[in-house]
C-alpha cells in the first residue's frame, strides 16, 4: 500500500494570505522559496495599533518550500502579528525522475 507523501516536498500554490496585524507604518509582505531564486512581492499592508480587520492580500506563487518574509522601512514602524493564515494547496507529490 502506497505511503502519502508527509516528507513536506510537495509543491504547492499560495493564492492568499491573512493576517491579524497591530502595528504602525505599511507591512511590506514577500513570498520567496527557501533559497530566494523566485519572489512574489504583495501589496503593502497598511497598519493600525488597534484594528477589527483581518485584511486578506492575494497571491499567486507555487514552490516546493514557500517563505512568507515581513517588514518595515521607516525607524518608528513597528509590526505584531498574532495569526496568520495562508490559502494554499498541493498541485504535485514529486517531481518526475
Amino acid at each position: 500500500m502506497a505511503k502519502k507523501n508527509q516528507g513536506g516536498e510537495n509543491e504547492y500554490h499560495v493564492v492568499g494570505v491573512r493576517m491579524r496585524v497591530q502595528g504602525e507604518g505599511n507591512l511590506q509582505l514577500a513570498l520567496t522559496d527557501l533559497d530566494q531564486i523566485q519572489t512574489y512581492n504583495m501589496v503593502d499592508l497598511t497598519m493600525a495599533a488597534a484594528t477589527r480587520i483581518e485584511p486578506t492580500r492575494l497571491a499567486n506563487f507555487q514552490s516546493q518550500r514557500i517563505r512568507l518574509e515581513g517588514s518595515v522601512e521607516e525607524i518608528d514602524e513597528w509590526f505584531r502579528i498574532s495569526r496568520i493564515i495562508i490559502f494554499a494547496k498541493p498541485v504535485a507529490v514529486e517531481y518526475p525522475g
